[in-house]
């Protein structure tokens, strides 16, 4: 199973080149950037780990790219992505959201967990396979 979150994500993964030019495309915008990672790649985990600090007034991608690397390199077996905040009507608001690294190994995937409520009305929820080990210990 391959998770589809974000610009991009149906496509194949982008190459090293292609990443760059998105940043670039980001930096002529004006664009802050931040690179951010997790192992938990749920649709509702909106909070993943920051990689860094925000990137503001970058004007070069290879600083961006950089910083890619690194978190690449530190969590090989994370999520890695790039967001991009338009911040021109003075709310940071993501306008660029892609992934830039998937787990080393397989994909977790998600299960669809049925539940019966009062007056037989039945709920569905989706989990995480990943967050049925600790963290740390999910790939």
């Amino acid at each position: 199973m391959r998770l589809t979150q974000g610009a991009f994500s149906f496509l194949p993964d982008l190459t090293d080149e292609q990443i760059v030019k998105q940043i670039q495309y980001a930096i002529s915008k004006g664009w802050a950037l931040n690179v951010e990672w997790t192992d938990d790649p749920h649709p509702r985990n909106c909070y993943w780990e920051m990689w860094g600090l925000p990137l503001f007034g970058i004007k070069d991608a290879a600083a961006v790219m950089f910083e890619v690397n690194a978190c690449r390199k530190a969590k090989p077996n994370s999520y890695v992505k790039v967001n991009a905040f338009d911040n021109s009507r003075s709310v940071e608001s993501c306008c660029l959201s892609f992934i830039v690294q998937r787990p080393t190994s397989n994909e977790p995937g998600f299960t669809l967990a049925r539940t019966e409520d009062r007056s037989r009305l039945i709920r569905y929820t989706i989990q995480s396979y990943a967050t049925s080990k600790p963290e740390g210990e999910r790939y």
